[in-house]
């Protein structure tokens, strides 16, 4: 497929972002363009456009990793995908490295992030490697009451929490703390429980405490209220009455705050796994001699391997991870608007981005 196309482009930190049509040219072989249905905005795309956080890619470049779509054109070997719905994956593994071949494919040095290595899906039209997509089910997308643009947040806002449930190893009778209860927070709180776990939301909103109280957290803490070691010792007395450990509590620091981190490092127990999921350029001071103290243990997660990505879209479309309730979408053409909503703090719910021909 070839043709005009659109996308919307990042030019210099703080600017405005601006329309540019371009040309479309067939993909390259192990590759396929797709049509987008909707694009996530997400945290890491106020960083690069406010923060001054560096993208791999030289600017101009068109941002947006949560991206669905309809694979319109497709290279040599990757032809049956023409058709086909799909999820483009946030991070790309090359997928033939040693470190992809030993299953790191979380740390492939060859891989690829639209937005940021590659031309992302704030656009009519973005091209991938086949290796990054996860295919959708439209039968089952429409029992669910979804669109193919909801479930572009599948890549990154429900993946990224997936892995780290996965990777921390939550189990039934878990205990599970996710501090952060909105965005990829609310959905680490739907994850762990859907994994067997009790899951203690916390975050300084209530509101957002009070929608996850509804989907998927048993006790919601308002960190603006109660701090320090009354934050803990309330999460212990909850885990006493319910039956729960009092060791090896699996926190999550979804918070992407300096202030969130201190507070997940400070939840600390015997055997407790710490889960950095969120980012932030700011530091912390910490005492790492309580991991040792502990015998703890922290996990980074960066992104999610596309293998792993249908298990947490089974979890979307069985219902056990609500997207509904915490998505909205908006034109694609206001998202300097919505880019300036979003980095206020102004929006309740994850913006999606879909482009009038979708």
């Amino acid at each position: 497929m070839t043709g005009a196309a659109y996308h919307w482009q990042m030019t210099a930190v703080g600017a405005p972002m601006s329309h540019r049509d371009f040309e479309l040219a067939p993909p390259a072989a192990g590759e396929v363009t797709l049509e987008v249905a909707g694009c996530g905005v997400c945290h890491t795309d106020l960083g690069f456009l406010y923060d001054g956080v560096r993208t791999n890619h030289p600017l101009p470049l068109t941002l947006g990793h949560e991206i669905s779509g309809r694979v319109v054109a497709a290279g040599a070997q990757a032809e049956s995908w023409l058709g086909q719905a799909a999820i483009v994956s946030a991070v790309i593994p090359c997928g033939t490295c040693d470190l992809c071949q030993r299953g790191k494919a979380t740390i492939c040095r060859n891989q690829k992030m639209p937005g940021n290595d590659i031309a992302g899906g704030f656009a009519s039209h973005v091209t991938a490697p086949m290796q990054g997509l996860c295919a959708v089910d439209e039968a089952r997308l429409d029992a669910a009451g979804l669109t193919l643009a909801d479930v572009s947040v599948v890549a990154d806002a429900v993946t990224t929490p997936y892995q780290a449930v996965l990777q921390a190893g939550v189990a039934p009778g878990s205990l599970a703390v996710v501090i952060g209860a909105g965005g990829v927070g609310g959905y680490a709180v739907q994850i762990a429980a859907a994994f067997g776990a009790a899951v203690v939301a916390i975050d300084i909103d209530d509101d957002k405490l009070a929608t996850m109280a509804e989907n998927g957290a048993a006790l919601i803490l308002n960190a603006g209220q109660i701090g320090g070691r009354d934050l803990k010792k309330a999460i212990a007395a909850f885990a006493k009455d319910r039956g729960l450990p009092a060791t090896e509590w699996f926190i999550f620091e979804c918070s992407g705050t300096a202030v969130g981190q201190q507070t997940a490092f400070g939840l600390l127990v015997h055997g407790a796994t710490l889960c950095v999921v969120g980012f932030t350029m700011d530091k912390v001071e910490l005492r790492l001699s309580n991991l040792m103290a502990f015998h703890a243990r922290a996990l980074g997660n960066w992104g999610c391997p596309p293998d792993l990505y249908p298990g947490a879209l089974d979890l979307v479309l069985d219902g056990k991870i609500r997207l509904a309730p915490f998505v909205e979408r908006h034109p694609l053409d206001d998202i300097n608007k919505i880019f300036q909503a979003a980095h206020a703090h102004e929006l309740k719910r994850r913006a999606i981005l879909v482009p009038s021909a979708a």
